[in-house]
């Protein structure tokens, strides 16, 4: 299955984002951060994403006669490439599009509905921004950004750190 079929999945997407900024997480960390998800779905949904190479078993131990296993994703394979994005149609580009809009504001209900949401003090913004640039312009911005991102990236989750999610969407205006 190809990486945006795989991505185009709703649940599946989900369950990626989840892994966004975790190293390794368990089918039972996954069912506490994805409670709405029922447990079938996200087992079936994980069994898909570890065969579609998206998701790696990284550990494995034996829990009252069951295997858990700990799981990793391949941050490398968890996009699509402009290879294949060149092969989408229209339609194909629409509907990821929208499942990424979808999951997106999915996260932002799951921010204002769970508990004191306060933009300010939790450094949460939304804004869109036009800039002119050349063709040429564009990789080289998209570069710098990459390279700024990059310490920021590395870091591991640690006390006191709150995983947050950065979206960025390119396109012309």
């Amino acid at each position: 299955m190809a990486t945006a079929e795989l991505l185009l999945h709703p649940v599946r997407l989900r369950i990626v984002q989840a892994f966004l900024g975790e190293s390794e997480l368990t089918t039972a960390q996954l069912r506490v951060k994805l409670p709405e998800i029922p447990a079938a779905t996200l087992y079936r949904q994980v069994a898909t994403l570890t065969e579609g190479d998206l998701l790696e078993v990284v550990a494995e131990r034996r829990i009252r006669g069951a295997v858990e296993r700990t799981f990793r994703l391949r941050t490398a394979k968890a996009g699509v490439t402009g290879a294949e994005a060149a092969t989408m149609g229209a339609q194909e580009h629409r509907q990821a599009f929208m499942v990424f809009v979808a999951a997106l504001l999915a996260d932002f209900d799951r921010y204002l509905d769970g508990g004191d949401p306060d933009l300010t003090r939790d450094g949460v913004g939304y804004r869109q921004t036009g800039l002119y640039l050349s063709d040429d312009e564009l990789p080289e911005l998209v570069a710098e950004i990459s390279a700024v991102l990059a310490p920021w990236l590395a870091r591991p989750a640690a006390p006191g750190r709150t995983r947050r999610l950065l979206t960025t969407v390119v396109m012309p205006g």
